[in-house]
């Protein structure tokens, strides 16, 4: 019992009432009952109806940069989370060469996760392991540097493309892979102000799938059970809980799935309707494959 006393720290308070929106007693009950478990203390608020939603998001002190690399035509894309321990640091040009040198070697050298771009020869000198290179870059600059993790994304076709938007300051990046009926359409600049938007609105309002069929079996599961116990909190009648449970997963959906979002720019339009709009517009059928967002500190750093 001392343990979980101990860690209930005032910090761990105020770091789930960030999160969170709730009181701050609310946030201690809820930490006490969890036994400290962040992630298990939200989900205790949000069964209260004190939490809007459980966030991933974190307010972590580590630094860094988004970086990235876009192919001509957007056939081919690279974002990456790259890690130290200052802002500073983050700012000088040691660092700022070290994470474009590291997005150009993924771009060319393909490695499937970091793991294997660690152990791989460095494209600018093959001598020594990516991890070997960083090292050298960490004695140089006396701080602690990391690659947390990388997305690379080859577009799906002739009719495919990615568009990528870094957040001033380039904490927060996105990828999106746009789809349209004809190649040809890639080229209009509709479509890539289209593009841009999709993106910033990922940027925005943090989906976290595509569409209502992508959402996971346990992440449904979990948030249908979310909201019935909810609403027999509440004490809503037995008989009532599954249509009020459906109503509100209508909740759920606009908030984590991109299609169902409300668009950023115009309220009156989701971003299906927004899709479909601007398909009319251009005189051709365009879609969303696929996204990556990435914000610095919302991942580990795989140490060297």
């Amino acid at each position: 019992m001392e343990n979980t006393v101990a860690e209930i720290s005032a910090q761990k308070v105020k770091e789930l009432r960030e999160k969170t929106g709730a009181g701050m007693m609310e946030c201690k009950k809820a930490l006490t009952e969890a036994g400290g478990d962040m992630e298990k203390a939200i989900e205790i608020l949000r069964t209260r109806g004190l939490a809007a939603a459980a966030k991933k998001s974190s307010r972590s002190t580590k630094q860094g940069l988004i970086g990235y690399h876009l192919a001509p035509g957007g056939q081919l894309a690279v974002l990456a989370e790259v890690n130290c321990e200052s802002d500073f640091v983050a700012r000088t040009d040691d660092f700022q060469n070290l994470v474009a040198e590291l997005i150009d070697h993924v771009a060319a050298k393909a490695p499937r996760h970091v793991a294997e771009l660690l152990e791989q020869p460095h494209q600018k000198d093959p001598s020594v392991t990516v991890s070997q290179y960083i090292a050298g870059k960490i004695a140089k600059v006396g701080e602690n540097m990391g690659v947390a993790r990388f997305e690379r994304l080859v577009a799906g076709g002739p009719s495919h493309c990615v568009s990528i938007y870094i957040h001033p300051g380039a904490q927060l990046g996105v990828a999106v892979e746009m789809v349209a009926g004809k190649p040809e359409t890639l080229a209009r600049p509709e479509f890539k102000e289209l593009a841009h938007d999709i993106a910033m609105q990922v940027a925005a309002a943090d989906p976290k799938f595509l569409a209502k069929a992508d959402v996971t079996a346990d992440a449904l599961e979990k948030e249908k059970r979310i909201q019935r116990e909810r609403a027999l909190a509440e004490g809503k009648p037995e008989k009532m809980v599954d249509k009020i449970v459906e109503g509100r997963m209508g909740k759920f959906y606009e908030e984590f799935c991109l299609t169902e979002q409300i668009y950023i720019k115009d309220n009156g339009l989701t971003i299906t309707q927004l899709l479909a709009q601007k398909g009319k517009e251009l005189g051709d059928a365009v879609s969303v494959a696929r996204f990556v967002r990435m914000k610095v500190g919302e991942t580990a750093t795989d140490s060297q």
